[in-house]
């Protein structure tokens, strides 16, 4: 039989024998190093223990911010910029004409349409001699205080795919809301509130819903927290009437107490971490955020300013007094929308513009302003962000055959930040003169995220999430610069 057998060298087993025996070998390495990461090797020497930390704990930003909080005051639907900011002389006593202009909206390609001309007057206004037509006569009054982008450009003019763009950086689902790359990036200052807020219109969520503020493929920590603006700010958070005192604490210690037992000799179990701050921090909002967005607190001249004593602007004045306290509070990212549901329960006119725009920026218009004038005189303004705009602004031209209804444009729209160390009382960017297309310096929504995240003191370029092979970053892999000319 030995003459039979084929020697390998080692000592003196057969190929069969040493490729069986190595094979087991390598199967117990892996045995073992999984039951060490699982801590069933706890008790050995060397074994050093990883206490539970807070996924939301703060944490060092790239470089000195600017920011420490922002709020994005979203216009779901699209509002009209050359109604708004966007002033185009030249189409006054245009209307009905008809004219050559290459749009694309959810009616497709168009090489031509009837003139809708602007329906409000526009005035100067400020320092800087800023056009602002009537429908913004409060806002009007902070143009010293704004940076508007007037070249700003989208991927798609499509409500769903546009909305995820302007709040994820994608057009497809499943990617983070930028909120929650703050979330990430920063962590919160007050662990007993969320780092990421959403505050709906009352009359329902936007298209996509809860895709518009997820986490995608993070941790469902950094997902965005929705907040009501009556009632229990936060649904089924307290505890029911028959839970016994004080075992919600007794159950957040032992699991905590478990999860540092179970991450002994590992580097960390995001996973479960990311459960237990979930749990915890739902725990701790009990008592903290029903606090952050009582108003009883504030004096009758506050609500008055952010018109809560009208019916027209008492929701969206509410949620912007209650924006201003959760930054107060340490919140990082707070999102409020006007207009929700379908057709003329947001901006979306394609119908009658000015029934529409009549209706939304009559809600909206007080409130901004107040905010942007308590923040400036509460000192909050120099480090709080405040960010307007829709996923995409109307076309110049008419959507039918008649009425004074818009499609939709991502070719060339207007938005506009102030405070965090941005520049005031400056336009960047230019559309044509019918407001069809940017023309010049064109932005991408792109380099709108970049600002942001940059005045919060992170590098857009390198702030990334390792998922599926790849450094994620909200801005894409091309490298993206901020919007420098708009930066103090």
């Amino acid at each position: 039989m030995t003459e039979n057998r084929k020697r390998t060298g080692f000592c003196g087993r057969t190929r069969r024998e040493f490729i069986w025996q190595s094979g087991a070998g390598f199967g117990a390495a892996a045995m073992s190093s999984m039951l060490s990461r699982d801590g069933f090797f706890a008790s050995s020497a060397g074994a050093s223990e990883t206490k539970f930390q807070n996924p939301l704990a703060a944490k060092p930003p790239h470089f000195a911010p600017k920011a420490k909080s922002v709020i994005f005051l979203f216009m779901y639907g699209g509002p009209s910029h050359i109604d708004t900011f966007d002033f185009k002389p030249k189409m006054i006593g245009m209307d009905g004409k008809t004219v050559d202009v290459k749009t694309f909206g959810r009616g497709g390609h168009k090489a031509g349409g009837r003139i809708v001309e602007p329906r409000w007057k526009f005035k100067q206004h400020g320092q800087c001699g800023k056009w602002v037509s009537s429908l913004f006569p409060n806002v009007a009054k902070h143009v010293d205080d704004i940076a508007f982008l007037h070249s700003m450009t989208a991927d798609s003019p499509i409500h769903g795919s546009a909305m995820l763009m302007m709040n994820s950086g994608k057009i497809l689902s499943g990617n983070p809301a930028m909120g929650s790359w703050v979330n990430y990036g920063l962590g919160t200052v007050n662990e007993n509130l969320p780092g990421f807020v959403v505050m709906l219109d009352p009359t329902g969520g936007p298209i996509s819903g809860a895709k518009n503020w997820s986490s995608g493929y993070m941790p469902a920590t950094y997902a965005g927290t929705v907040f009501r603006s009556k009632g229990a700010p936060i649904l089924d958070l307290a505890p029911p009437a028959d839970f016994p005192e004080g075992l919600q604490r007794k159950l957040i210690d032992s699991i905590q107490d478990a999860n540092n037992r179970h991450l002994v000799g590992r580097s960390g179990n995001d996973d479960l971490a990311s459960r237990i701050a979930s749990f915890e921090l739902a725990y701790n909002m009990q008592s903290t955020a029903p606090e952050a967005v009582d108003l009883a607190g504030e004096d009758a001249q506050t609500l008055a300013m952010y018109g809560i004593d009208k019916e027209g602007t008492r929701d969206f004045g509410t949620r912007c007094l209650m924006a201003r306290r959760l930054v107060q509070r340490g919140v990082r990212f707070v999102q409020l929308y006007s207009g929700g549901a379908h057709n003329d329960d947001n901006w979306d006119a394609h119908g009658d513009l000015e029934v529409n725009h009549n209706k939304h920026a009559g809600h909206t218009d007080q409130p901004i302003a107040a905010l942007l004038a308590d923040l400036k005189r509460t000192g909050m303004l120099d480090e709080t962000l405040v960010v307007w705009g829709g996923e995409f602004g109307r076309q110049p031209t008419a959507e039918y055959a008649n009425g004074s209804g818009r499609d939709h444009n991502a070719y060339g729209f207007t938005m506009w930040m102030a405070g965090g160390g941005i520049k005031g009382g400056v336009s960047h960017g230019t559309t044509d003169e019918l407001g069809a297309a940017a023309v010049e310096n064109p932005l991408h929504v792109k380099n709108l995220h970049a600002t942001i995240l940059h005045q919060l003191g992170l590098d857009p370029n390198h702030l990334s999430y390792f998922y599926s092979g790849l450094e994620q970053k909200l801005v894409g892999v091309e490298p993206i610069e901020p919007i420098h000319e708009i930066i103090a």
